[in-house]
């Protein structure tokens, strides 16, 4: 493997988008309806500050750094979580795939889905949450079977009103954001952040979990505006020296 490629596709070194520029593409593209409202990693960053609690902020940290859904996060267990290996990842289920049940997947496709945690904040974070509390498990009334409990057992409606009162709380304290926010809005964000890092449309399909190419596109729309802005294309030319090329060029 070469220093420049990974797996065939670049490997660019680390960069820390502008983020001048990074507000003004975001501003630029609110004109489509269509295309995804996200946070930038500083605003992210300065609304997780707002979440003092520990296991609130984890679940919140994980739905921006894994990109996953919210029922997906929500089904995680300490077992899907892999912070010790070589590479820490989390093994993603998601809503279809639970419901399926324990079947074999349909040909062609995999129950799960890998995302890696190359953050080693948010690793060491996970970490301390687990070294630091239990396990809880249930019971099946019929069966008898022991199953883990997912880490976070709250419901979907519990998790909007940990972010509006860290909205609300960033807002007070003079820190105001130009979009909602909603569980949704980290996946949105997460994307951006991967493709900001250079990180190859068809790899964030698959960190998605995109079953067509079609839904990532949405995220590539914006950068269709940043790559026409940025090469300065201009249209207007000195009018004399148009005329004396076409004076020059016309047929004798």
């Amino acid at each position: 493997m070469s220093l420049t490629t990974v797996h065939g596709y670049p490997a660019p070194p680390p960069v820390q988008p502008d983020y001048g520029r990074a507000l003004a593409l975001r501003a630029m593209a609110t004109a489509y309806t269509a295309l995804p409202r996200y946070l930038l990693a500083p605003e992210v960053s300065a609304l997780l500050h707002y979440v003092p609690d520990w296991t609130q902020h984890a679940l919140i940290n994980t739905l921006w750094t894994s990109g996953g859904r919210l029922n997906e996060i929500l089904a995680l267990r300490r077992r899907d979580f892999r912070l010790n290996e070589v590479i820490p990842h989390v093994v993603i289920r998601t809503a279809k795939q639970r419901r399926a049940g324990s079947g074999r997947p349909r040909k062609g496709t995999s129950p799960n889905r890998v995302v890696p945690l190359s953050d080693p904040a948010y690793v060491d974070e996970m970490r301390r949450l687990f070294a630091s509390t239990r396990e809880e498990y249930e019971t099946d009334a019929e069966t008898g079977e022991r199953r883990a409990l997912p880490v976070w057992t709250v419901s979907d409606r519990t998790v909007r009103n940990w972010l509006t009162r860290a909205v609300d709380d960033a807002a007070r304290a003079g820190v105001r954001l130009s979009i909602s926010v909603s569980p949704h809005t980290f996946r949105h964000s997460f994307a951006m952040h991967m493709l900001y890092h250079h990180v190859p449309p068809k790899v964030v399909q698959s960190l998605l979990g995109h079953e067509k190419f079609e839904s990532t596109e949405v995220y590539t729309k914006v950068f269709a505006l940043d790559v026409a802005a940025g090469h300065q294309v201009r249209f207007s030319l000195d009018t004399e020296a148009a005329l004396q090329l076409l004076r020059g060029a016309s047929p004798q």
